[in-house]
């Protein structure tokens, strides 16, 4: 059964009429027209999907609505605002990372994620930050040496 909520993304508070069962991910990109974030698995195992809850970041194809509260939700539409998330997306950028691009926003997320707690992550803090992002196209060495740009950026 539908119930009204507000959902705070990217800063806007969303006034909504959605079941509490309802994924995160469909409320972004079927109710709210949102489709920077994308479907890959739908079990969280692919990290196409990712945005952030409170600065962390989260599988949303398995997130109930019901589970967010009052948390504010972080998309990819709205990363760049933050200076993690602009340097990240710069750092994309002047590496050439994506090929396809169709897991992009979720290593964008989560390697800003990444970024927000651990200012100078070394290789294993970003293995495990972004441990099940796959990347089809097989961009791994580009997406490590962009996360490593972007910390140098910020330190600079």
């Amino acid at each position: 059964m539908p119930e009204n909520r507000t959902l705070l993304i990217n800063g806007e508070s969303k006034p909504l009429d959605v079941p509490d069962d309802m994924p995160l991910l469909w409320v972004l990109r079927d109710i709210l027209g949102m489709t920077g974030t994308k479907f890959g698995c739908g079990i969280a195992q692919c990290g196409a999907c990712t945005v952030h809850l409170d600065g962390k970041a989260v599988r949303s194809c398995v997130l109930p609505v019901g589970a967010v509260g009052g948390r504010a939700i972080t998309t990819i539409e709205a990363i760049g605002g933050t200076p993690a998330g602009a340097k990240v997306q710069k750092a994309w950028l002047e590496l050439e990372v994506v090929q396809c691009g169709y897991c992009q926003s979720g290593q964008i997320m989560a390697a800003s994620a990444l970024l927000t707690k651990t200012a100078a992550p070394d290789d294993a803090d970003i293995d495990a930050a972004m441990a099940g992002n796959i990347c089809r196209c097989g961009t791994y060495v580009r997406i490590r040496e962009a996360i490593k740009r972007a910390a140098a950026d910020r330190a600079a």
